[in-house]
């Protein structure tokens, strides 16, 4: 029993995405711009869903619930909460900018920007902590269903990770994949040969 195939769709824009500060696990809302992201993804991915079983799991950050709330209005279906889905904790980065975090913090933030599975701002999580719980969540949720869409809202470092862990990729090579865009989603299929990443940062 799985789904037929898995889409994972990172939340909309806040106003912290748009000042660039670290957001990790603080519950920042979408912006207008975000809300206006999260329709059209709405519509977009409505045109391909509508008529067919689909379950929606977001994060319970309400960035990714109001995104993902978007999609669940248009297909008549209720959203599940899963804290598992949230973003990598960021410890005391969170709230920060990239420039002050730089000065406080100068060589953890070039481990952290060069890809390694450090921990980040001292007592958040690492990539491979992070990218665990939320492949674990998918994961849950996929083999619930037998046939049909799942539809996971969550956010872009997470979500990275998540598929990192899902296809066994060795080593981490964080930076082999660009981060998802606001709003955009990555698809996978679970095959016979195991996970496949068929599409990456659509809209």
């Amino acid at each position: 029993m799985t789904a037929n195939r898995v889409i994972l769709v990172r939340h909309g824009r806040t106003t912290w995405n748009a000042t660039a500060r670290f957001q990790g696990q603080t519950d920042v809302p979408l912006d207008d711009v975000g809300l206006g992201q999260a329709q059209r993804t709405a519509e977009a991915l409505y045109d391909q869903l509508v008529g067919t079983e689909v379950r929606i799991v977001s994060s319970d950050l309400s960035r990714a619930a109001q995104t993902a709330r978007a999609l669940a209005t248009k297909l008549h279906v209720e959203i599940e909460l899963d804290p598992r889905l949230r973003e990598i904790s960021a410890g005391e980065w969170e709230g920060r900018t990239r420039d002050e975090i730089i000065m406080a913090w100068p060589e953890d933030f070039e481990s952290w920007r060069m890809g390694r599975d450090v921990r980040i701002g001292t007592t958040g999580e690492k990539r491979s902590e992070a990218a665990d719980r939320c492949a674990a969540a998918i994961l849950e949720a996929e083999k619930a269903m037998d046939h049909g869409t799942l539809v996971c809202v969550s956010h872009g470092g997470a979500l990275r990770g998540a598929i990192f862990s899902l296809l066994g990729t060795p080593d981490w090579p964080w930076n082999a994949l660009e981060g998802l865009r606001n709003a955009h989603w990555a698809e996978l299929q679970n095959t016979e040969r195991g996970w496949r990443l068929s599409r990456y940062n659509v809209s």
